[in-house]
């Protein structure tokens, strides 16, 4: 395990000398280049803001007027069925949109139920193997200004439900 830690020590070192390096050799301008990277990435983060603060809000206001709930009530008696707790129910609904809002439903399933409880584990992985569907297609379709996304919705649903899948599989 120490040679994992050392190797991810020296592996960011090593990737920017080696562009660095290889910039030089091509005879490319590299601080040049990346400042107006840095540019482009400024201005996509400029176009993509209201995206964002949009849905930062949208899942705000769903949380705090509880509305986010009421699948959980509703959906609980089915999802008892095949094994998941009518408690995450909000928590995979809400982590299609915002990973950060789903992070405050995570550490509130936390304290509830602890992080030992099956509530808490099965919430942990279904974190880490879904992908937060909707916010990834709008900020990164919106920058790319892609508009036909009907296959990368139906792939990415796919996805996400595979994820669920395996992780009520693994817990």
């Amino acid at each position: 395990m120490t040679w994992l830690m050392n190797l991810s020590a020296v592996v960011i070192p090593v990737v920017v000398f080696y562009i660095v390096s290889h910039g030089l050799t091509h005879k490319v301008k590299v601080y040049e280049a990346f400042v107006k990277g840095a540019k482009e990435g400024i201005k996509t983060v400029g176009d993509i803001l209201p995206t964002l603060i949009g849905l930062m809000v949208a899942v705000g206001v769903l949380r705090a007027s509880g509305l986010l709930e009421l699948p959980g009530k509703y959906l609980g008696i089915l999802a008892q069925q095949i094994g998941i707790p009518g408690e995450v129910i909000p928590l995979i609904i809400v982590k299609m949109f915002s990973s950060s809002a789903a992070t405050g439903l995570l550490l509130d399933l936390f304290k509830e139920y602890g992080t030992d409880s099956y509530v808490g584990l099965l919430s942990s992985v279904l974190m880490s193997c879904t992908e937060t569907v909707f916010y990834t297609m709008s900020v990164y379709y919106m920058a790319a200004k892609v508009t036909k996304t009907k296959w990368t919705l139906m792939g990415a649903m796919v996805s996400l439900i595979a994820g669920m899948v395996f992780s009520i599989l693994l817990i």
